[in-house]
């Protein structure tokens, strides 16, 4: 790399000296820099060692996550129990598997960071295996799940051990390669342009995700179980082809990590230097809690639309659609913001204020039978977990900076991807029990005449997300750093006083 940049310091006097065709090229090329830097949020992401199309092409195995993401939460989660006619709850197990593998992140960073390779990759062998098992779980998913509901042949109990395998070793893929894949592009990125390559690599996951929702679902349109088979095996081969296109050329090979290191810490004395200072643990708590918050709602809000303010499927698919756009408005700002010099915790926390806007919003468009003000919070949600999330990495990130710890980015994105994915998985979970739940509980009297509606679930549910969003305030108040340099101490008072108004 050194090389290479010194080639480029040499050829450049000599480009200027070639007169006015070489001016010319250098011109225009200066000038559809400035258009895209003024009207595409992250083209200036760019640095000169890392140039847009190339953080275009790493991003791809985001695109894959999100591919598979699809596939598990939404297409194959649908199929199971309405075309195949699977027990709902035998669904729920199944897709909860890759949950297992979400606090392992810590540790596949951890790997990474110290991964000795006879190429002298560290991330690229990580993110390689991670794409196998995506593509092997996917490959035999659809033939496992045909088993499952009668139309193959075989006991039922290989099927379900071959969807079993499938679901885990999806998860175990997508957490692997988002880990590894996260760590590396914290690598190549400078300093400066972190919060920006970050924000564009989650805008990328959710381009992915849509782009997936929409091609899948006008290819399942008219089910058959073939063409149940062709969708995600032609998925499996897909995340093949972008994961390579995104990996191709992208770490530079380093002898340095070909060597056995004699002396190398294990896994738990790290992580105990990572977690013990107190900045750690209360930002992975806020993450955590925010997590939470912003996900309980995640399979709840279309059913609200249609089952209390009596919405069509159309109009509450709109409200996924606006969710997106405020989410990319959030990763736009939060990039924004931390390129002009934004504090992290401070953009978080103004993701978890606008949250509560946003959940108070959807509370109470149910008794006021408004429309407009669900599609505001559906919007608002967006925006403020955007935010949330990116200030929430971006902090992590600085933590991996902070030698102090022992950790590096491996282990603290990883960290962060752990308790990001176990919390906001257990919160959907414990979302849709809590609301079915009260919902029953209202219906049948237990709350008198007045609350009599399955409403009172949906409420009690954004209750709940609003309690933790302030919980999250208050875990993020004295990380706020006042001013430029100075942080907040973690010695003073531990509350909603310490948050910067």
């Amino acid at each position: 790399m050194n090389e290479l940049a010194a080639l480029k310091a040499s050829l450049a006097p000599r480009g200027r000296r070639d007169g006015v065709a070489a001016t010319g090229r250098l011109g225009s090329g200066a000038f559809w820099s400035r258009l895209g830097t003024r009207f595409l949020p992250f083209a200036d992401a760019a640095t000169d060692d890392l140039p847009l199309a190339r953080i275009l092409r790493l991003s791809l195995f985001q695109v894959s996550v999100g591919m598979a993401a699809v596939l598990l939460t939404g297409t194959l989660n649908r199929v199971m129990i309405i075309e195949l006619g699977m027990s709902a709850s035998l669904v729920a197990l199944m897709v909860s598997l890759p949950l297992l593998f979400a606090p392992l992140r810590a540790l596949i960073g951890f790997k990474s960071d110290h991964h000795t390779s006879l190429l002298g990759w560290k991330r690229v062998p990580y993110i390689w295996f991670g794409t196998l098992l995506q593509f092997g779980g996917l490959a035999i998913l659809p033939f496992a799940l045909l088993i499952m509901s009668g139309g193959g042949t075989g006991p039922m109990v290989v099927g379900q051990a071959g969807a079993a395998a499938g679901f885990l070793l999806v998860g175990a893929g997508m957490h692997t390669t988002q880990t590894a894949g996260l760590a590396l592009a914290t690598d190549l990125a400078p300093d400066h342009a972190r919060p920006r390559v970050v924000a564009l690599l989650y805008v990328m996951l959710l381009v992915g995700t849509m782009i997936s929702a929409i091609i899948i679902g006008r290819l399942l349109a008219d089910f058959t179980p073939t063409k149940l088979v062709q969708v995600v095996q032609g998925a499996a081969a897909l995340t093949m082809v972008l994961n390579i296109i995104a990996l191709w050329k992208q770490e530079a090979r380093n002898r340095a990590a070909t060597a056995a290191r004699e002396v190398q810490s294990a896994f738990r004395e790290v992580w105990g230097l990572f977690i013990a200072r107190p900045r750690t643990m209360r930002l992975l708590v806020a993450v955590g809690l925010g997590a939470a918050a912003f996900s309980m709602q995640d399979v709840l809000l279309e059913p609200y639309g249609g089952q209390v303010l009596g919405l069509s499927v159309g109009a509450t698919t709109s409200l996924t659609a606006l969710w997106a756009l405020g989410m990319l408005a959030g990763f736009t700002f939060a990039a924004r913001r931390l390129d002009d010099g934004g504090e992290p915790h401070r953009l978080a926390g103004t993701g978890g204020v606008i949250g509560i806007v946003a959940f108070l919003s959807v509370l109470f468009a149910g008794p006021l039978q408004s429309v407009p003000l669900l599609r505001v919070g559906a919007t608002l949600i967006g925006l403020g977990g955007g935010l949330f999330s990116v200030g929430t990495l971006t902090a992590a990130m600085a933590i991996a900076d902070d030698t102090s710890t022992g950790a590096r980015s491996g282990l603290a994105l990883g960290a962060w991807g752990a308790v990001q994915a176990t919390c906001a998985g257990l919160a959907i979970a414990l979302g849709a029990f809590v609301r079915d739940l009260v919902s029953t509980t209202a219906v049948n009297g237990g709350f008198g005449s007045t609350l009599a509606g399955p409403g009172t679930g949906y409420a009690f549910v954004y209750g709940i997300e609003i309690l933790l969003l302030l919980g999250t305030l208050v875990a993020l108040g004295p990380l706020v750093q006042r001013g430029t340099t100075t942080p907040v101490s973690t010695n003073t008072r531990f509350g909603l006083s310490e948050f910067p108004i």
